[in-house]
């Protein structure tokens, strides 16, 4: 039985103790709970802010290898071309070495 009393008193001051709760909001706590949701809405934006600068850097980063990649491909293929040409003059100075001394 005393423990039957002891959760009714505790029950009962718990009631009262909600009860005696104000949920009227004051100025004050508007303001601050104005303040708490600028804050989240600021970290919000710097979040998306950062991760579109993210992004945007590594779409940077895949430009320039795509860039690089195509510059390495046009001066493997202009080397291959001035290797071709080289071998053309060498053969003709070749032949007109051996039509020379003939």
């Amino acid at each position: 039985m005393k423990i039957t009393t002891w959760i009714a008193a505790a029950a009962l001051l718990g009631g009262m103790a909600v009860a005696g709760c104000d949920t009227n909001e004051g100025p004050m706590e508007k303001a601050g709970e104005q303040m708490d949701n600028a804050a989240e809405d600021a970290y919000d934006a710097s979040k998306d802010a950062a991760e579109q600068a993210g992004e945007a850097a590594e779409e940077a980063g895949e430009d320039a290898m795509d860039a690089a990649e195509g510059a390495a491909d046009s001066a493997a293929g202009a080397a291959e071309e001035a290797a071709e040409k080289a071998d053309e003059a060498a053969e003709k100075a070749g032949e007109a070495a051996h039509d020379a001394t003939h």
